[in-house]
């Protein structure tokens, strides 16, 4: 797969998001993409998936089979977990979900709506519809986010297993989830430009830190279960911030239909 001269704009009149990339990726390669908030990150990936197209330039012999697990799940569709998958193999062509159930650590998920989903709980489901179909090309942005620590840990062996079978997996990763694979390669934006370089190494504190607060946020969201009552008003943000935070939220019940029940 070949990127030549690929830049991109969102529109006509705007400033380039990306600018003059060039690339080459390998069967097999594995390739950890950096930069900071608006660097361009998302937007070479969609570019890479094939869900956007370059201002100029090509990309070529992109593999036909591509999974894409995006940053932000589109929770708002009216599936459960499984209507949701059963849909999107149908889709595929009979892309087989089921092993990745067991393997994301996701079956107390099945009948939950995807609406109710926390940020870790939506990219398992995320990361499922993107390995159902066995890709060549494996797209994850910001796969680690919200995630529990097994299923983190898998994570790297699920890209290692893609590129063991000739797929190119580019994870755009700011946790340094992938560091410990050999071979990694290296991709940063800066200014709009696709640079290859090395990737320092995550410091031993950052890392232990890291290790030690989702061990810790696992343990406590799986032993606690928290009922609040706020103003309807506010509802609707209070969810949206909860599941932001990577936790399970969801409406129960509210005040008015506690009241129409005790009439």
């Amino acid at each position: 797969m070949r990127l030549s001269k690929v830049s991109f704009r969102y529109r006509r009149r705007d400033p380039l998001v990306i600018e003059d990339a060039d690339a080459r990726l390998a069967p097999g390669d594995v390739i950890e993409l950096t930069g900071v908030n608006g660097a361009g990150k998302s937007t070479l990936l969609r570019l890479l998936a094939g869900l956007a197209r370059p201002t100029t330039g090509t990309i070529a012999d992109r593999p036909p089979v591509v999974g894409f697990a995006p940053d932000r799940f589109p929770a708002s569709q009216p599936f459960t977990v499984t209507a949701y998958l059963r849909h999107m193999s149908r889709v595929r062509g009979g892309g087989r979900w089921e092993p990745w159930i067991e393997r994301l650590n996701m079956g107390h998920l099945l009948a939950t709506p995807l609406a109710d989903l926390s940020k870790g709980s939506a990219h398992k489901v995320g990361l499922a519809q993107a390995l159902m179909a066995e890709p060549g090309l494996l797209i994850l942005d910001e796969p680690f986010a919200g995630l529990d620590a097994d299923t983190r840990e898998a994570l790297p062996s699920i890209a290692t297993e893609v590129a063991g079978r000739g797929g190119v997996v580019i994870a755009s990763d700011h946790q340094g989830g992938m560091r410990g694979l050999p071979g990694l390669r290296h991709w940063s934006m800066v200014d709009g430009h696709l640079k290859e370089g090395t990737a320092a190494p995550l410091p031993a504190a950052t890392a232990q830190a890291t290790t030690q607060a989702t061990a810790q946020a696992t343990a406590t969201a799986a032993h606690a279960t928290v009922a609040v009552t706020l103003p309807a008003r506010e509802l609707r943000g209070f969810l949206a911030r909860m599941r932001e935070e990577g936790f399970q939220a969801r409406e129960v019940e509210t005040a008015a239909a506690q009241n129409e029940e005790t009439r």
